[in-house]
């Protein structure tokens, strides 16, 4: 936590929570009576993300909290929001964040033994906007690899 700066932490926050919150806002603008909203949020939501990510956990933790609040404000307008927390899944996330071999470190150490894809993040996020998950709402779906 010590080495992050000022400007990292308002670029997360921008990025994992400003955005979203305004992507959602303006959705439900438009959806008049009924509709979905699936939000990305993380793992690390729940676990803190320790001596890595904190600022990333944090954001992410924001989303949550959007997630369950605005589940309950439109709800009787037959609206569902839910969310999906990936954990690591291999995507060029790790790079970006300056360590491009991260997924293929931690996954042989989650309990099924490997990192999740995208598409695996993708099939979740289709189930919950699908009428299959339509009494879905104020939710999460982990898709973590057992953490």
């Amino acid at each position: 936590m010590e080495g992050i700066s000022r400007e990292r932490l308002q670029r997360v926050f921008s990025v994992n929570v400003v955005g979203p919150f305004l992507c959602c806002r303006e959705a439900i603008r438009r959806m008049g009576v009924g509709g979905s909203i699936v939000n990305v949020s993380s793992v690390a939501s729940r676990t803190g993300s320790p001596n890595e990510y904190v600022d990333y956990a944090a954001s992410k933790g924001a989303i949550d909290s959007l997630t369950i609040g605005l589940a309950k404000e439109v709800a009787g307008r037959g609206i569902r929001v839910k969310a999906v927390r990936p954990g690591i899944i291999d995507t060029e996330i790790h790079a970006d964040g300056g360590e491009p071999g991260r997924a293929q470190r931690i996954g042989p150490k989650l309990p099924l033994g490997r990192c999740g894809t995208a598409e695996e993040v993708a099939e979740a996020i289709v189930w919950l906007l699908s009428d299959r998950a339509s009494f879905t709402s104020g939710q999460f779906i982990d898709v973590a690899g057992g953490i």
